[in-house]
């Protein structure tokens, strides 16, 4: 069977991850969750006890959670290496350094942003000091990624991999919580316009927001969530 991502909307990191199959080329499929509603509910559990995406249901029938399992899954079934490098090269090591930066301090210092837009009741001076506490930390780590990206046109040299992938989802988050204008960064800013131009990405971005847009004919469609749930969730064991 193909693989399954769950990718949510709105604003998911999950994103990359849909554009990363599509650099891929390997057969795919996809379910689109809403992680305002589906997710929350107590049947989601079933696929992920944390009540997050993305998620991947593998080529095994098996469900694996967390970003990193999963581009780690999809690293080791890259065997053209479109989307990787030979995990034995130092250009993997830099990838996987770099995707463990964008997966852990870069996307944690948001949380204060989301914390604050879906507290249950609203209270505004906690929320203010949320925000203010999250522009700090969001701010401190974009200067640290500017001055860990090179001179190529995406993190790794001339071709997007897992690393932009990852970073994709997430960055547009800046914009969103109106942290800073994002020509702060002029090396982070241009690696953006570069990334979110690209086709696959324009394609991710497109399905998120509930849009038909042509792929590369990788995906071969959508399920529904309680259909996943049904056939694969931990109940169904």
């Amino acid at each position: 069977m193909e693989p399954i991502l769950l990718y949510g909307f709105p604003l998911g990191s999950s994103m990359g991850l849909v554009a990363a199959l599509e650099w891929l080329g390997q057969p795919y499929r996809l379910c689109r969750v809403d992680m305002l509603g589906e997710m929350r509910d107590p049947a989601y559990a079933q696929i992920n006890p944390r009540h997050e995406t993305p998620a991947c249901v593998t080529d095994q029938g098996t469900v694996l959670t967390e970003s990193m399992a999963i581009a780690a899954w999809l690293e080791a079934r890259d065997t053209e290496r479109r989307i990787s490098f030979d995990p034995l090269s130092p250009r993997a090591d830099r990838m996987h350094q770099l995707m463990a930066f964008v997966n852990t301090g870069f996307t944690a210092a948001f949380s204060p942003f989301w914390a604050a837009m879906e507290m249950e009741t609203p209270n505004p001076t906690t929320q203010s000091a949320l925000r203010q506490w999250g522009q700090a930390n969001v701010m401190q780590r974009h200067d640290k990624l500017e001055g860990l990206i090179g001179k190529g046109p995406f993190l790794l040299g001339d071709r997007p991999t897992l690393a932009d992938a990852l970073l994709v989802g997430v960055a547009r988050w800046l914009d969103f919580h109106a942290v800073a204008d994002r020509s702060r960064w002029p090396k982070l800013a241009a690696l953006r316009e570069r990334i979110e131009a690209d086709p696959a990405v324009i394609y991710a971005a497109a399905l998120e927001k509930g849009e038909n847009r042509p792929g590369t004919g990788a995906c071969t469609g959508h399920l529904a969530l309680n259909d996943v749930i049904e056939r694969f969730g931990k109940s169904s064991e």
